[in-house]
């Protein structure tokens, strides 16, 4: 291991990196600030090593995962035990996550797959077309602009549905003039990696920010009417997240679209460094339940290397790595739905 930059411990730094490629390289990236040629060296072998190779070798003769888009084949919409998570959307979600390597020639076998054979269970569209829920297409936008395939029909969409308080609801089909979170958070990272990947302009980027507001007026979790925290879930951190908004998602949003920190995002950085436990790690919380290909943790309550990973960067960007903070947020509540 090289150099660690700042004050981090080297102990803490070493317990991440003791795990599996997906999550060293970032490490390497992230923290350690190793060269390009040492963290390009260990991502490669997110795709023939350990969890990338393990969910790329499950993929069917098709393509698909579990033989469908959203939901594996046959499933008849028992949600009683949670939401499968084996199917190709979130499959292909959790490779991006892992930081595969989109040039890889299995990457690229799989991808072409998906694209040719795999249909949403909606109406049969092509699963890079997306389908109608903005949830959905918000992150069909960022597998696509992840992986190098054309969405910007997906992305014209979008950007003609955004609410008029600045985010996006899978239920404004059915009447809603208010936004989402959930539904927010997955447009906005789908057209940011768009923006990123294309460069498209003025108009997608105007868009963004309004998005971005709608998240920032209510720092983060908060009510707009009252200031009461929305959903105390949202005050756990999981991984992967899914379709479900929580703070650490919020804020590793904020961190990936760069720039100066927001001062609205203090609550929410506050509430990231009083969940820091004594050892410097940071657990997993609240897993969304459902059928998973494999575990890549403990289970919640237990150190949580993704977790600590994300909260670190966030922290190192923001810039509050040693900055005591008081507590947040009182209970609230509201539903959830199943996306």
């Amino acid at each position: 291991m090289v150099a660690v930059e700042g004050a981090l411990d080297r102990s803490l730094v070493d317990w991440l990196a003791d795990s599996d490629p997906a999550l060293r390289w970032q490490v390497l990236r992230d923290l350690v600030g190793a060269p390009s040629a040492q963290v390009a060296a260990e991502r490669a072998r997110v795709t023939t090593e350990g969890w990338g190779a393990r969910l790329l070798a499950r993929h069917d003769e098709d393509g698909q995962w579990a033989g469908g888009a959203c939901f594996p084949a046959g499933f008849r919409g028992d949600l009683s035990h949670g939401q499968p998570w084996t199917s190709t959307f979130p499959t292909l979600l959790l490779l991006r996550d892992l930081g595969v390597d989109p040039a890889a020639e299995p990457v690229r076998r799989a991808i072409d797959m998906v694209r040719d054979n795999c249909r949403w269970e909606n109406a049969g569209q092509a699963f890079f077309d997306g389908e109608v829920e903005p949830c959905i297409n918000g992150r069909v936008v960022a597998l696509g602009a992840y992986f190098g395939v054309p969405v910007e029909g997906v992305v014209d969409r979008l950007l003609g549905e955004q609410l008029a308080d600045g985010g996006w609801n899978c239920e404004a089909e059915n009447g809603s003039l208010r936004s989402s979170f959930h539904t927010t958070i997955c447009v906005l990272e789908g057209l940011s990696a768009y923006e990123q990947a294309t460069g498209r302009g003025a108009e997608l980027v105007a868009a963004r920010r309004r998005g971005e507001e709608y998240l920032l007026q209510r720092k983060l979790f908060r009510r707009m009417s009252t200031g009461e925290v929305v959903d105390t879930d949202w005050l756990q951190f999981s991984f992967p997240t899914q379709w479900h908004y929580d703070v650490l998602r919020g804020l590793d949003y904020f961190r990936g679209v760069g720039g100066l920190p927001d001062p609205r995002l203090a609550e929410a950085i506050s509430l990231v460094l009083d969940k820091r436990q004594a050892d410097g790690t940071w657990l997993l919380e609240n897993t969304h339940p459902g059928e998973v290909h494999f575990a890549m943790e403990d289970g919640d309550g237990r150190p949580s290397r993704w977790n600590t990973l994300r909260a670190l960067r966030v922290l190192r960007w923001y810039g509050a790595g040693d900055r005591p903070g008081p507590a947040a947020a009182s209970a609230g509540g509201s539903g959830r739905r199943h996306r």
